[in-house]
C-alpha cells in the first residue's frame, strides 16, 4: 500500500474533540474513543501540501470560489457516479447540517411538517424543530438483520398537506444502508405525488463497501433532480470536518434562490479559504488514497464482524453497506441504555455513541467508529470481548 493507515494521529493533537472528550467524561486515562464520525488517519498528502502552501502566503483575506473548485467537484461526481452537475447548482454551507437547517427554513413556514427516518443522525432532530417545523418520524424496519424503508408508513405521513420536506440520509447513518436505486425511486415517486421536497444528506456517499453502490438521489431523473437538494462534503471521505466546507447542490432555480436568501440572512457569504483549498485538492488528487482507505475499512469491518460472530455472541452487528460507522445490537446484554453507556466506558474502556440518541428505535444499540488503525481496533475488541463475556 502506498499510504500508511496503520499510524493514528488524532490522540497527538491537543484540540481533538474525539480524544479530548474521554478526558472529560471519565477519570480513566486509556479509554478508546470510537464515537464521533471523524477518522484517526492523516488526510490525502496532496491536501496537506496544498494547505501548507496556501498558509505560507501569509494573507488570509476574503476569498471567492474559483472555477477550479467547481471543476474538481463536478469531475468527481461524473467519474465516480456518472452524475453531471452544473456550475450554477453549486451552493455552499459551513456544514451539511447547517445546509439542511437553512434549506428547511427557506422552503417551509412555521408549523409545517418534516419527515425523517429513524434511527437517524441525531442533529436532524434539532434541524427540524429549531426551524419551527413539526418533526414527524417514520421508523425503519429491521428485517432479517437488514433495515428497510416502511413505504406504507411513508405514504401515510407524506400525504399530509402540511408535510413539505422529507429528509433522506443516503447512505444512511447509523444503520449503514446504501439505498438501492429501486428504493430511492419508490421514495422519490411518493414525494413527487404529494408535493414533498427531498433534502438528501449524502455526506457518506464515497464510503461504500464492495458489492454495494451509492446512487445520487438527484441523478435518477429530471423530476427527482428538480425536487431535491443534495448535501455533500469532503469531510467524511477525506477527514476534513474541521475545515467546515460543504457543498449544497440545488438544481431547482427557485429552491436555490430561496436557499441563498436564507444564507444571506445569517450573514454567511464565503467559504473558509483553507476549506476550499482542501476540497478542490482532495477531489482532484484524492482518489488513489480513497481506494486504499476503502480496502482498509473493509478489512476493519470484517475484523469486527468475525470477532462478534465467533467470540461475542451476545452482540449482533448490523453489517453495513456503507460508512465507517457500525450499528451494534447490544440488547442481549439486558442493560438499560444508561447502564449500557456506563458499561462501555467503565467496563469495556471504549467510548461509543449511544443508540438511543438516534431515536427511540436505537434503544439497546451502540454505534462504533472503525476508522482507526487496526491495532487500536483490535485492542478495543479485546476489551469489549472481555467485558461482555464477564457478564
Amino acid at each position: 500500500m502506498k499510504y500508511n493507515f496503520d499510524r493514528g494521529f488524532n490522540h497527538e493533537i491537543k484540540d481533538s474533540l474525539k480524544w479530548n472528550t474521554v478526558k472529560r467524561i471519565s477519570n480513566k486515562k486509556d479509554i478508546i474513543p470510537m464515537w464521533i464520525a471523524d477518522m484517526d488517519f492523516e488526510t490525502v498528502p496532496e491536501v496537506k501540501t496544498a494547505i501548507i502552501e496556501r498558509a505560507t502566503q501569509g494573507i488570509y483575506g476574503y476569498s471567492e470560489m474559483k472555477n477550479e473548485y467547481y471543476e474538481s467537484l463536478a469531475g468527481w461526481t461524473k467519474k465516480r457516479y456518472n452524475w453531471e452537475i452544473e456550475k450554477e447548482w453549486l451552493c455552499f454551507s459551513p456544514g451539511v447540517v447547517t445546509g439542511i437547517s437553512l434549506t428547511i427554513r427557506a422552503l417551509t413556514h412555521p408549523g409545517d411538517k418534516v419527515v425523517i427516518q429513524t434511527p437517524v443522525y441525531s442533529p436532524f432532530f434539532g434541524a427540524v424543530t429549531r426551524s419551527g417545523c413539526e418533526l414527524v418520524t417514520s421508523s425503519l424496519k429491521l428485517v432479517n438483520g437488514k433495515y428497510k424503508m416502511d413505504f406504507e408508513d411513508l405514504e401515510e405521513k407524506l400525504k399530509d398537506k402540511r408535510t413539505k420536506i422529507m429528509v433522506l440520509c443516503n447512505p444512511h447513518n447509523p444503520v449503514g444502508r446504501a439505498w438501492t436505486r429501486d428504493e430511492l425511486i419508490r421514495l422519490g415517486e411518493i414525494c413527487l405525488k404529494n408535493n414533498v421536497t427531498v433534502i438528501s444528506d449524502e455526506i457518506h456517499s464515497d464510503l461504500v463497501y464492495k458489492g454495494h453502490k451509492y446512487t445520487p438521489f438527484a441523478s435518477i431523473s429530471k423530476e427527482f433532480e428538480q425536487n431535491s437538494i443534495i448535501c455533500t462534503a469532503p469531510s467524511k471521505t477525506f477527514n476534513l470536518a474541521g475545515l467546515q466546507s460543504s457543498n449544497i447542490i440545488i438544481p431547482n432555480e427557485n429552491f436555490r434562490r430561496e436557499y441563498k436568501i436564507a444564507l444571506e440572512n445569517i450573514e454567511v457569504s464565503r467559504l473558509n479559504v483553507f476549506g476550499m483549498v482542501a476540497c478542490e485538492t482532495a477531489y482532484t488528487h484524492g482518489e488513489p488514497w480513497l481506494e486504499e482507505l476503502l480496502d482498509y475499512l473493509e478489512a476493519n469491518k470484517e475484523l469486527v464482524k468475525k470477532r462478534i460472530e465467533n467470540k461475542i455472541p451476545k452482540l449482533k452487528l448490523i453489517e453495513p453497506e456503507a460508512t465507517y460507522l457500525l450499528w451494534i445490537d447490544c440488547s442481549g446484554l439486558g442493560l438499560s441504555d444508561e447502564k449500557l453507556k456506563k458499561f462501555m466506558i467503565e467496563k469495556a474502556g471504549i467510548l461509543l455513541n449511544d443508540g438511543i440518541s438516534f431515536g427511540e428505535e436505537g434503544k439497546g444499540f451502540q454505534r462504533m467508529n472503525i476508522a482507526c488503525p487496526k491495532e487500536i481496533l483490535e485492542e478495543a475488541l479485546n476489551r469489549l470481548e472481555k467485558a461482555v463475556n464477564s457478564i
